[in-house]
């Protein structure tokens, strides 16, 4: 039997996701390359200077995931909720928690 496992890697090279679901890896590798990218523009445009660097990528990972609720109430939109699936999940796989 062969089995197949993707790893997503964060730019600091940490495990972040495991899964035999490569539809959900590159999914999830998207929303880790867009969270860096909002990690840039918050930092070079000085938005919340003092907040830690832990708490700045928890919450750009959280609105890289939920890009399209974002993009809806920046539209002016109400937000459309999913009563089936967590804000926290990717499809049916969790990320692995940062450790420290």
């Amino acid at each position: 039997m062969i089995e197949i496992e993707y790893i997503v890697k964060d730019s600091r090279g940490v495990d972040r996701l495991r899964t035999a679901d490569k539809k959900a890896a590159d999914a999830y590798d998207r929303i880790l390359e867009n969270a860096e990218r909002l990690t840039q523009l918050l930092r070079a445009d000085k938005v919340l200077p003092n907040l830690p660097d832990a708490d700045l990528e928890e919450l750009t990972i959280y609105l890289a995931r939920n890009a399209q609720t974002v993009e809806r109430v920046l539209k002016g939109k109400a937000p459309e909720r999913e009563a089936s699936a967590p804000a926290s999940r990717t499809g049916n796989v969790a990320p692995i928690k940062a450790a420290g």
